[in-house]
Formats: C-alpha cells, structure tokens, sequence
C-alpha cells in the first residue's frame, strides 16, 4: 500500500536491503549472512500468520502460539526434554552414548541461519498408544526459507521419527528444548536452565516459553498423570539434504 502511494516509495519498498533490515529488527537475531531468497519474501513467510500445521494435518491442529526466532551457527542440535540441569558436555561423540540414557537425541546436518520457534497444540496426529483422543504439545521449529522452499510445497519433504523416549511416571511438567549444541555452554544458553526465571508457578497452566540467540526451550506444567512419551522428528530437504526443521512433541500416557 505504501509502495502505491509514489514512485519514491515505490522504489523504497523494492530495495531488499529495507526487508532485510525490518525482518532482522522484527526477529530479534544478527545477520545470518547469504540467503537463498529475497529479503521481503522471508519477511512475508515468517510474519504472515503461518506455520507449519497449516500445510499438512491442518484437521488436527487447535491452536499455536509464535516463540521467537534463534541462530544455528554450526550443524549440529541438542535436543532434549530435560531442563532441570545443564548437562557436563565433554563432546560429541559422549554426547551420543549418553542421549539414550537421559532422554535426548544429538542431530547433525543442521542447515544454519535463522530459526523461527512456535509451540504447537495438537491432537494426537500419529499414537502408539491403544486409544488416545487427548491432546499433544509440539516445539515446532523451522529454518526460515523452509515456506519458501519447493520440496516442502509438493511433499517430497516429510518428517522422520528420529526416537521416542517415555517417562513412565508422573511429569511434573512437559519441557522440551532445541540447542546449538556449539554454544550449549554459553552464558545466554544457561539462562534456559534457570528455570525459577521463567517457568509458571506449580498451579500456573498456561505454556511458558524461553528463546535465547542459539536456543529455544518451553515448559507446561501438568496436572496429575501417569507419565509422558516424547517424540523427536526431523525433515530434510531432500534424502541427503540438511535438516530444515524439528518438532519435538509430548502427550501424556
């Protein structure tokens, strides 16, 4: 509308480096450097209301709410539904033997960039359980050109079970989190582990969330359960492509 208003604004409005600048200041994150697409185009795809269950299982989607935006700078991710402690990280490959045990998942092929984090409420898309007509909540993060990308368009692109991991007894909340694991020792990635400075009170239901430059984390507290099962998922942009985006989803047992 204001591009229409003058040829001058009309030139404005064509300058890429203005979306760049818009979408930066709106994201809240630093240059990312080269992207595939046009600064406006990402602007739209992150700004105009969409997400991820709007282009596939819309039957099943309730409601979602925008998180914020976070930086991969190396290509690999932590991802993890236990936040009540830094873990004592001394590499990756330790990291591997011990993501069973403490009920994480290591993922590597992450492409880098912007992140854009939404917490998603779901019904049960896909149970193991014998009946289920509950409710599920999904950490639903995408690198930011995926919307604009044509192997997600057509479906060639799907989500793979990366595993699942239960707790079989009672939750005192569902947290899930998704880290660059090259920062997970930063000082602003720690800050995800207070969680007194941003996690609801014991009788507070609503969904917290907390997003850092190189983290997202969210927290729900539950009512009385029996437990929780958690399921990591992952898309690539094609067989061998890099990882463009991450769901990390939890339903009670």
């Amino acid at each position: 509308m204001l591009a229409a208003t003058c040829k001058w604004f009309n030139r404005i409005m064509l300058d890429d480096s203005v979306w760049k600048y818009a979408c930066l200041r709106d994201l809240q994150v630093p240059d990312p450097g080269k992207v595939v697409f046009k600064w406006n185009k990402l602007y739209a795809a992150a700004f105009d209301g969409s997400h991820t269950y709007m282009f596939r299982q819309q039957e099943k989607h309730i409601d979602w709410m925008r998180i914020g935006a976070f930086l991969f700078d190396s290509h690999t991710a932590l991802l993890t539904e236990n936040l009540t402690a830094p873990m004592v990280i001394s590499g990756e490959e330790m990291m591997e033997k011990m993501s069973e045990l403490n009920g994480c998942c290591l993922l590597k092929n992450i492409k880098t960039g912007i992140w854009i984090a939404d917490l998603q409420l779901v019904r049960c898309p896909v149970c193991d359980l014998d009946s289920c007509d509950g409710t599920m909540q999904t950490l639903d993060a995408r690198h930011i050109e995926l919307f604009l990308s044509e192997g997600y368009h057509d479906g060639s692109w799907e989500y793979d079970t990366l595993g699942s991991h239960n707790v079989n007894k009672q939750a005192e909340g569902a947290s899930a989190g998704i880290f660059d694991f090259k920062h997970l020792k930063d000082q602003s990635t720690s800050d995800i582990f207070d969680l007194k400075s941003w996690v609801g009170k014991r009788n507070d239901w609503q969904p917290k969330a907390m997003i850092t430059l190189h983290a997202v984390a969210v927290n729900t507290n539950l009512q009385e359960n029996e437990g929780l099962q958690i399921k990591y998922h992952a898309m690539k942009a094609g067989k061998d492509g890099e990882v463009v985006s991450i769901r990390i989803s939890q339903q009670l047992l």
